[in-house]
């Protein structure tokens, strides 16, 4: 980390989208990474966070407690715990058809409510910018994640802070959002990312200490993927074919 550098908020996840955005901009900025635990299936991605903050130097890594949107939003999302819904699952050998509708595992609004809590702490810290992990080619098809909801949201965000109306709006960059996800692995690779201490799943199985990856939901079917074409060993521990 470089002390004279200037401030910004990266949220990260503990994934492998998150982690490869906060190694970029470790090399540019003084970092504040922001986690979130929203009562997610896959809560152990923030210890993967934790430990990706720490690897990469930042000057403060904080994990906001929202339990309470997994409760709100139960009924519409198959990725939180306490949701009825199942996450969709295929055989590994199969290719998604395309994405033609709004997947179950979309949570609302999460994009929206995870970027307002990074502003107001970038305000805060009068932080250059916000770096975010979002991806509009290989993804699952949030709308939460376009190009057009970030353009969308930096104009909100200088239209409603002292920072925008005072002429010094707070930038907004999602770097992977033209990547595929094989050129995401790339350029991790290339700035140090240990992507085995990564999380993609969305229903990983713990089995005492060791987390393995279900194989089967289309977030693993990305991440498997994304290491084939990138001719990089995949490092992720799945779970035995059933």
């Amino acid at each position: 980390m470089n002390a004279d550098a200037p401030a910004a908020v990266v949220l990260l996840s503990g994934g492998l989208d998150s982690t490869t955005v906060l190694a970029a901009a470790s090399r540019q900025r003084r970092v504040h990474a922001l986690s979130f635990r929203y009562g997610q299936r896959h809560a152990v991605e923030l210890a993967c966070a934790r430990r990706q903050a720490t690897r990469f130097g930042v000057a403060a890594h904080e994990i906001v407690e929202l339990g309470h949107l997994g409760r709100l939003v139960a009924g519409a999302t198959a990725l939180v715990e306490s949701s009825p819904l199942a996450v969709p699952k295929h055989a590994p050998s199969e290719r998604a058809a395309p994405v033609s509708e709004i997947p179950v595992t979309y949570v609302p609004a999460r994009n929206a409510l995870f970027l307002s809590y990074a502003l107001a702490w970038a305000e805060a810290i009068d932080a250059a910018d916000i770096w975010i992990g979002t991806n509009a080619l290989d993804y699952s098809g949030y709308p939460d994640c376009r190009p057009e909801f970030i353009a969308a949201f930096a104009t909100m965000a200088g239209l409603a802070t002292r920072r925008g109306v005072e002429g010094h709006a707070i930038g907004f960059e999602a770097p992977l959002s033209s990547l595929r996800k094989h050129e995401i692995i790339a350029l991790g690779t290339s700035l140090g990312v240990d992507y085995a201490d990564t999380i993609s799943c969305y229903d990983p199985i713990a089995e005492g200490d060791r987390v393995l990856a279900c194989g089967t939901c289309d977030s693993c079917r990305l991440r498997r993927e994304g290491f084939s074409l990138a001719g990089v060993a995949d490092p992720t521990r799945y779970a035995p074919a059933t």
